[in-house]
């Protein structure tokens, strides 16, 4: 090693890898860059932090990945283009699809180049130097309906090759990242198959792209797919441009020729699609030669059903490591660890296993950490629950559906069915919200009230409902606040529109979120107010849409109000699944863990004081 300016001396060196002989630290790239208090602290972390987690003894000559921090954030955000002209050599400039079955990249010298010299007479219909036909008539060539167009050709082919990439070993980072984050993106890097179950808003996308980074830079991997919600896809884009600028990355989007084409595109190292477009483009990923050397799922509770059709695609894909990202690991059972397990580690789980030998066959892979633990100083989270009388109106309607709604179950005798008791459940927890007739409600009364200090303070809140119909009508009351909706029935392409106006707009004081839409990938810990409407019937799914606002970046404590209608059903819920928010924090304990989080087929009976009826009695609750 060169002893250049900014670079780690051998003596430093060999004190951080004392079983490496001093001739052969002299073979180690050189480490550039290294701020001297990041020296002592970095280095050492990542470095016992990835001999602890992999379990093996340190490597005899091992890559040395330099890091440095860009003070401030760079303004500017892309590519960085080499001096070396080595991209030119690496694929003919129109590389693309063929007759609708795609192509693959062909070096220079290849038989078969996508791009050949015009022919003046190959056939009845070709071209001489003027574009005409033997007969002197002008032809229009018809482009084929699968061309791809020249700039997203281009885009790809432009990108420094990944050799070059590798050879800078140098990683940027825009800003320190804290030590648990170091933690965690050592594990990944030390694993081939892991789960980052850390709590919202610890920074779990940017540990798994630095990850990623470091193995692409590392030469451990060449590519990478990442599998996410479609509302996360913009998310993990501008993402990579500020934890990994120099890694190109590709969308697999548009109709199917193109997105063939992406899927077998290689000068993209990293390719982005989300959980319904892996479903299109199954017969894709069957039929094509695609091997990927990293898989990593974001909210991999999309995979708990393992029966599910897109558990199967997923599990299909070929690969060498595979991660999953995800806040709430269980959100009704075990069975969904289970299920993300078959996709990570095929039979290392079974169903049959004693809930204490799952704690111990899954300590290895996971990792969780939580707020309170890691990030002490973090402005917390304040809890008010809003208990509220129903108006009368409301307390006359809510009572008449609930008698009749309990007779009508009586009624119903042992052909009851979880189905009837829900839809039960579901109007009188509507009736709680507003009244059918009158339109009246107090929760209306206590958000509006609540509204007008927030807004007269400057703030900005966040409301949750499960249906969009009560969105609605919050809306139409709330329209002093100036309140923007987002949920299932606002398309994609405008969802991003919509956060930004949140964002920016000093007089938008209120976004109006559904459970399902607002729950997961978004931050918006500029927000400290929080209100929840209705109660979800999971406290993982409310604590996912808490953490949209309690994130990495919150400057204040984020306060959050659960509006529950006194003696009501909302009570009663709330009642069961209080007993059962324990079970994130006891999933990796050894011993009792509890198997359900959701509600279970005797709890939705018990609500009415209903006994399960004899004929569901074999099977499980």
């Amino acid at each position: 090693m060169n002893d250049s300016q900014g670079s780690v001396p051998l003596e430093v060196l060999s004190e951080f890898y004392p079983t490496i002989p001093l001739n052969q630290l002299a073979d180690i790239p050189a480490v550039a860059g290294w701020q001297s208090e990041l020296v002592a602290e970095t280095l050492p972390r990542m470095h016992n932090a990835m001999a602890e987690y992999s379990g093996l003894c340190v490597a005899p000559a091992p890559k040395v990945l330099a890091i440095q921090l860009a003070h401030p954030l760079p303004k500017t955000i892309g590519f960085s283009f080499p001096e070396s002209p080595h991209w030119t050599l690496k694929t003919p400039l129109l590389s693309g699809p063929n007759d609708g079955k795609g192509s693959e990249s062909q070096g220079p010298g290849s038989e078969d180049s996508s791009v050949k010299d015009p022919q003046p007479d190959s056939g009845p219909e070709g071209l001489g130097n003027h574009g005409a036909n033997s007969t002197g008539k002008k032809t229009r060539i018809k482009p084929p309906r699968n061309l791809i167009r020249l700039e997203d050709r281009l885009y790809y082919v432009l990108q420094p090759p990944l050799e070059s990439i590798v050879q800078n070993a140098k990683l940027t980072f825009p800003f320190q990242p804290f030590p648990y984050q170091m933690d965690g993106i050592a594990f990944l890097y030390a694993r081939s198959s892991a789960i980052l179950a850390d709590e919202m808003g610890l920074g779990k996308t940017m540990q798994a792209i630095t990850a990623i980074r470091m193995l692409l830079l590392s030469g451990e991997i060449r590519n990478a797919l990442l599998v996410c919600p479609k509302p996360l896809v913009t998310n993990w884009m501008r993402e990579f441009r500020q934890w990994a600028p120099e890694i190109p990355i590709a969308v697999i989007e548009g109709d199917s020729s193109k997105r063939a084409w992406v899927w077998s595109n290689p000068q993209a190292p990293v390719k982005i699609a989300n959980y319904e477009l892996m479903l299109k483009d199954s017969s894709i990923i069957d039929g094509e030669s695609l091997y990927f050397d990293l898989v990593l799922l974001d909210e991999a509770q999309r995979i708990k059903n393992r029966n599910s059709t897109t558990s199967e695609v997923v599990r299909s894909i070929p690969r060498s490591r595979s991660w999953a990202l995800t806040g709430t690991p269980i959100e009704n059972s075990v069975e969904d660890l289970v299920s993300i397990f078959e996709f990570l580690s095929p039979g290392h789980l079974r169903d049959d296993m004693h809930l204490k030998s799952l704690g111990h066959a899954t300590r290895d892979h996971i990792l969780r950490r939580t707020k309170d633990k890691v990030l002490k100083d973090m402005p917390p989270r304040l809890y008010r629950n809003a208990d509220l009388e129903l108006t009368p109106e409301q307390r006359a309607s809510y009572k008449i559906a609930e008698e009749e709604g309990v007779v009508h179950l009586a009624d119903l005798g042992e052909s009851v069915t979880v189905q009837h008791v829900f839809e039960l459940v579901l109007r009188l927890k509507q009736i709680c919200n507003f009244d059918p007739v009158s339109g009246s409600s107090s929760k209306l009364e206590r958000l509006e009230a609540d509204m007008e200090e927030i807004a007269a303070s400057g703030q900005k809140a966040i409301v949750f409902s499960q249906w969009v119909s009560t969105l609605d009508v919050i809306s139409e009351r709330l329209a002093r606040f100036n309140p923007v909706e987002y949920h299932g029935r606002i398309p994609s392409n405008r969802r991003d529109g919509v956060i930004e106006r949140f964002r920016n707009d000093p007089w938008c004081n209120v976004i109006l979120m559904s459970y399902g839409a607002g729950a997961v990938g978004l931050n918006l810990q500029f927000c400290h107010y929080v209100f929840l409407f209705d109660r979800w019937w999971n406290p993982a799914v409310e604590d996912q849409a808490i953490n949209r606002a309690h994130r990495l970046g919150v400057k204040k404590a984020v306060t959050v109000t659960r509006m529950m209608a006194v003696e009501t059903i909302e009570q009663r819920i709330d009642a069961v699944l209080s007993e059962k928010r324990e079970l994130l924090r006891t999933l990796f304990a050894e011993a009792g863990t509890p198997t359900n989080l959701g509600l279970n087929r005797n709890e939705i009976f018990g609500l009415f004081g209903l006994n399960v009826p004899p004929r569901f009695k074999g099977f499980a609750a």
